[in-house]
């Protein structure tokens, strides 16, 4: 099944400002732009992807893409993720694709075998929504969508009970999965400290750019059993 990674990416100026008690405005679009090459990395190495398509208006988002290989759809008007994911699935329609992968920039646990086992289980059981929760069971970190405006994308917080609403309302062949390591994505210090752990429990094989932005913010200790710095309220 020919499928289309939708990445939607804000600018990483604007990004990630509820971090701002932990990172300054540099060091925070350092991470974006991190977790983005760590995210893209592994759905570029995924088998059952054919590209993968960033929606941004980022100049670095649009250079980490063309060094990826991967495509890039303008978002002139940047009104949010949402709006971006169905600027990618319009490509992805005009593009003859079969399926959709959408995907946010900021989960870089994630490793191109966790995409294919993804799609593999949301094919295998011919599933037309695929709906993956975040770390908290109430958002919703990843999107598969066959065909792909078969359920239109309405991320932001309670998306999970929208989306799995929406399946429902829609009689569509759907399923919520979990993929651990697209639980974590990044917009809050919880989020931080939550991450810490588990970018130890890899043993250095994942987020390797993540994790090297927040070891020189000292967010993060290459030591083993080792805790983040500044953690906690």
């Amino acid at each position: 099944m020919r499928t289309l990674a939708v990445l939607p990416v804000k600018r990483f100026g604007a990004a990630k400002q509820r971090l701002a008690r932990r990172l300054a405005p540099a060091a925070r679009a350092e991470l974006a732009e991190a977790m983005l090459a760590d995210v893209l990395a592994a759905a570029s190495a995924a088998h059952a992807l054919a590209t993968v398509a960033v929606v941004t208006a980022e100049a670095r988002a649009v250079r980490l893409a063309g060094s990826a290989g991967a495509e890039v759809v303008p978002d002139p008007g940047e009104a949010g993720q949402s709006a971006a994911a169905a600027d990618g699935i319009g490509h992805a329609l005009a593009a003859g694709f079969e399926r959709v992968l959408l995907l946010p920039g900021d989960t870089p646990l994630v490793a191109a075998s966790d995409l294919d086992a993804l799609l593999a289980r949301a094919a295998a059981d011919a599933l037309e929504a695929a709906i993956v929760p975040d770390r908290h069971g109430t958002g919703t970190n990843a999107l598969v969508l066959s065909p792909p405006d078969v359920l239109a994308p309405s991320f932001g917080p309670d998306s999970l009970a929208r989306h799995r609403a929406g399946a429902q309302a829609a009689s569509l062949a759907w399923r919520v999965e979990r993929v651990a390591a697209l639980e974590h994505d990044v917009d809050t210090p919880d989020d931080l400290d939550a991450l810490a752990p588990a970018l130890r429990s890899t043993g250095g094989q994942r987020a390797q750019r993540t994790r090297g932005v927040l070891e020189r913010a000292h967010l993060v200790s290459n030591e083993p059993g080792a805790t983040a710095a500044g953690a906690g309220p």
